[in-house]
């Protein structure tokens, strides 16, 4: 069960990271019309692959959806039913 609570808080820690690493990326320009072929902006996929703020975002988005995959799977397997346990709420028995 330390697992559990150790990998809550490592997923809640690196949630803050990855937020505060996208507050400090400095602005692209275009917003949503960019993407459409508007005026300004970037293309998203185009020749420019970023700086290094945005490799860093992406490696940590990657390791954040990981151990939340994690997560589902570590709370899920002390049930037995597939589900995560509640708090206060019984788990279904198999009848």
């Amino acid at each position: 069960m330390w697992f559990a609570k150790l990998l809550n808080l490592v997923v809640i820690l690196l949630g803050l990271f990855l937020i505060g690493l996208v507050l400090i990326q400095r602005g692209k320009g275009g917003g949503l019309a960019g993407a459409f072929g508007g005026v300004g902006g970037s293309s998203p996929f185009g020749s420019k692959a970023g700086d290094a703020f945005t490799r860093i975002t992406i490696w940590t988005a990657a390791i954040w959806i990981f151990l939340l995959m994690v997560q589902v799977k570590v709370m899920s397997h002390g049930t037995g039913t597939g589900a995560p346990e509640l708090p206060g709420i019984p788990a279904k028995s198999g009848s």
